[in-house]
């Protein structure tokens, strides 16, 4: 166990070890503002992939010689746990022999709960209704069971059928009663209709003559409305056609530049009547274009030259890194051969300690005192 315990607390230092390495690693790549990517990081990943396959060995190495204890230990229950079924098979055998010779059912005292001839030596339970041997406890009658059960049930059926011709009538009359009540109240609602029909007809004649007035006015006002429009729309013809000459006529539409001299000064112009600059302003403002893109070329060109500068830096001080990291790489590689062949020779020599015990252990095993001790126990 204490060996088990060093081998495991060696395995969490290692582990502990990479992880503090791999932590190192991404620091110094996620604080370099240069260097600095957004993805997957491939190295480290693949050591990731390494280390649990290294992990997944070991643990398989330790799954498969517990594996191998448990079937020798099956082995030994299987073995035993035969033996314990053939000791109870003979002892359940030996008790069924016994009981067939020395324990017949004709010697036992209550034989006669038993008896395949009981009920032919038995009498009936009741030989009449009024037999002594039927009291209260006996519940040997009941209501409803006695010997003249078919003169009764004929007399029940008799009495039943006699009620129900009595029900068929009944419901006959109720059926009548209801037809005269329902063919009453049908004629009372024939009287209603027609007098509801004579008061609808009367209200639909005064609504007719209501409606005619109403349709005599309403054309007089439309007639009225259509003059009014006609009228509207001839003065609004006028006027749309003494705005259009006014505009046609005015500056806006002959473009005049001279409208949008302001009068403060011509060097100020009235900006909704503008109508756009001459060719002098054009080509001064074409020019100072011309000068804003000649700057923006040579910042350009100065911008390219310190990123030039800067990458040259940035990858002398990638070069110096990848250099430092491999050499970490390799003392690592190092350390971790020597742990596992350290890992090695403990295994070895606990798997051969582990066989020397198990043969001992088999060598003096105590099979006699173990045979009588289960054969105490199973009686």
């Amino acid at each position: 166990m204490s060996w088990l315990g060093q081998q495991r607390d060696l395995q969490e230092a290692a582990a502990l070890e990479r992880r503090r390495q791999r932590e190192l690693q991404r620091q110094s790549r996620v604080f370099n503002a240069r260097v600095r990517t957004i993805g997957v990081d491939k190295d480290a990943l693949d050591t990731q992939v390494k280390d649990r396959k290294i992990q997944e060995a070991a643990e398989k190495a330790q799954n498969e010689e517990l594996a191998n204890e448990m079937k020798q230990n099956d082995k030994i229950m299987c073995m035993l746990e035969e033996r314990q079924k053939n000791d109870i098979r003979n002892v359940n055998k030996a008790i069924s022999d016994f009981q067939k010779n020395f324990q017949k059912p004709e010697t036992r005292r209550e034989f006669d709960l038993s008896d395949p001839q009981a009920l032919k030596k038995d009498r009936p339970a009741r030989l009449s209704d009024n037999d002594p041997r039927c009291t209260i406890s006996g519940l040997q009658k009941f209501m409803g069971e006695d010997l003249n059960y078919h003169q009764r049930m004929k007399f029940q059926k008799e009495q039943l059928r006699e009620w129900s011709l009595q029900q068929q009538r009944d419901w006959k009359n109720a059926l009548a009663d209801q037809k005269f009540a329902d063919d009453l109240y049908d004629k009372n609602r024939i009287e209603l209709d027609q007098k509801t029909m004579e008061q609808q007809r009367k209200e639909e004649e005064s609504r007719r003559a209501v409606c005619a007035a109403t349709k005599d006015f309403n054309r007089t006002q439309a007639a009225e409305l259509a003059e009014r429009k006609k009228l509207e729309k001839l003065q609004k013809t006028k006027e749309d056609m003494d705005e259009i000459s006014s505009l046609l006529q005015g500056d806006l539409l002959s473009e005049n530049p001279e409208q949008a001299v302001s009068s403060f000064g011509r060097h100020r112009v009235i900006t909704d009547r503008w109508k756009g600059m001459n060719r002098d302003q054009l080509m001064a403002i074409r020019y100072s274009q011309q000068q804003q893109v000649l700057e923006k070329l040579r910042l350009k060109e100065e911008e390219r030259q310190r990123d030039a500068e800067w990458d040259r830096q940035s990858i002398q001080a990638a070069r110096a890194h990848l250099i430092l990291e491999r050499h970490q790489q390799r003392q690592n590689r190092e350390r971790r051969q020597a742990l596992d062949n350290v890992n090695a020779e403990l295994s070895q020599e606990q798997k051969s300690k582990n066989i020397y015990l198990k043969e001992e252990a088999y060598s003096n095993f105590p099979t006699g005192q173990y045979y009588a001790q289960f054969n105490t126990t199973s009686r």
